[in-house]
């Protein structure tokens, strides 16, 4: 059956977010905490300062694309439910099921990285290098995931307000940084390309596009906007261009001045190249409160994760695709108890297995793309069934079909790398996917059985 775009779950939403608004969720939505670590991988894997450069820039356009297509998705098929509802709508719900499990799954391991991250950053400050090592770094990462899941136990939660102000200092430290980087003497270290890159450029530029990509991350929730920017026609593709393109010129301003003072060699060979940063141009001073800023920032992402992938169980649950009991909620704390529980467990066993934010990174990114695909793909059927035409203010992505296909083929191209250069992670990545195959049939027929007999 068509979908004429106003689902049965949007009425009464009224457009209300302008194109700044817009523009500052976006922002918000894209700079995490990868920034922070991720240089270290993209400059040993692109070979050259000008090849680190370039893929930021290419891995920012392929984002933007992407935000724009998933955009146009959202304005066709405003429904709440996001990106399960609409691979059910155009596909089938036993994919939908499939990508969302895995999804589930993937963003506890997703929240290790980042706590891996922060305990990077604050161990330098507490402990001295001879007691430091992936052991140190990994019960820290333990003791930060269990220490939050225990605040959210007891009910703790924390406020939007105090999210908002970490995402405010993160893009300030980013201008700072890159600010002072650029203004400081250049690096006298040679150039040394990296091992990947050596054997070939474009296996070099894939294998850094995997950690480029997890920085940009988080554009695909553009989609949930299309029925609340005013005028969506004009304001949220201006909004889309605006934000990735902020995001890109913070991203190349600091990697400029990663570049610029640390050298390729130096930032290649720092996991911690804020801190090393602050620290050449701050002094010791600024590499602490640089490195606790991070800490705490990457202590916000988690928490902000641990309190809303519970909620998405939730709604599964309603749907009877998940066992009932996630759907239980604390009275008095309003703690869902099991439910975190279980999201406790796909952050902590992936972290405890992989060991390290490299092989995160690479497990996160296999299955994180393969949706991608999957959810893009769906604007192909939206405008062969003409969804949502008949709204005023619908958006369409420019240079349709080319961008959306090119969005693809650049997501294709990293798993098919991942799958040739991390075959075992991105093999676990395919396992988990299809270990819901007997979970959506267990549960389809729990939910289709007639309720038992009241004695």
């Amino acid at each position: 059956m068509e979908d004429s775009g106003r689902a049965p779950s949007s009425p009464g939403i009224e457009p209300r977010l302008s194109a700044f608004d817009t523009t500052m969720i976006v922002v918000s939505l894209v700079i995490g905490i990868g920034i922070f670590r991720t240089p270290a991988v993209v400059a040993a894997r692109a070979g050259s300062s000008a090849g680190v450069l370039w893929v930021w820039a290419l891995g920012g356009l392929v984002s933007l694309i992407g935000a724009l297509t998933f955009a146009e998705i959202g304005s066709r098929h405003p429904r709440a439910g996001g990106m399960y509802r609409v691979v059910a709508d155009c596909y089938h719900p036993v994919l939908a099921f499939l990508l969302n499990w895995s999804q589930a799954l993937m963003q506890g391991a997703g929240a290790a990285g980042v706590a891996f991250i922060g305990v990077e950053y604050l161990l330098p400050l507490l402990l001295p290098a001879a007691a430091r090592g992936e052991g140190t770094t990994l019960a820290g990462a333990l003791f930060l995931m269990t220490a939050l899941l225990g605040l959210n136990l007891a009910g703790v939660r924390s406020g939007a307000r105090a999210q908002n102000v970490l995402s405010l200092l993160k893009a300030g430290m980013i201008l700072a940084l890159a600010f002072a980087a650029l203004a400081a003497p250049g690096a006298s270290t040679p150039e040394v390309a990296g091992s990947e890159a050596a054997a070939g450029r474009p296996a070099g530029w894939l294998a850094a596009a995997v950690a480029v990509f997890y920085a940009y991350g988080g554009y695909q929730n553009t989609m949930n906007l299309g029925a609340d920017v005013r005028r969506a026609r004009r304001g949220l593709p201006l909004a889309i261009v605006s934000g990735m393109g902020i995001v890109t010129v913070l991203y190349l301003l600091l990697n400029a001045g990663y570049l610029r003072v640390l050298g390729l060699q130096g930032v290649a060979g720092s996991p911690l190249v804020a801190a090393d940063l602050a620290r050449a141009c701050f002094g010791p001073a600024g590499e602490k409160l640089v490195s606790v800023a991070i800490f705490l920032s990457a202590a916000g992402f988690v928490n902000a994760t641990i309190l809303q992938v519970p909620r998405s169980y939730y709604a599964m649950a309603e749907d009877g695709l998940l066992p009932a009991f996630l759907r239980h909620v604390n009275p008095r704390t309003q703690a869902q108890e099991l439910g975190l529980l279980c999201f406790g467990a796909t952050m902590i066993l992936p972290a405890f297995f992989l060991g390290s934010f490299e092989k995160l990174l690479a497990y996160v990114i296999f299955s994180d793309s393969l949706m991608l695909i999957v959810v893009a793909s769906t604007i192909f059927v939206l405008r062969r069934r003409r969804a949502g035409e008949e709204r005023d203010d619908l958006f369409r992505v420019p240079w349709h079909p080319l961008l959306p296909v090119t969005f693809i083929l650049c997501l294709a191209a990293v798993n098919v790398h991942l799958i040739v250069h991390e075959t075992r992670l991105a093999g676990w990545g395919a396992a988990v996917l299809v270990a819901g195959l007997p979970i959506y049939a267990l549960m389809r027929r729990l939910s289709a059985a007639p309720p038992a007999a009241v004695a």
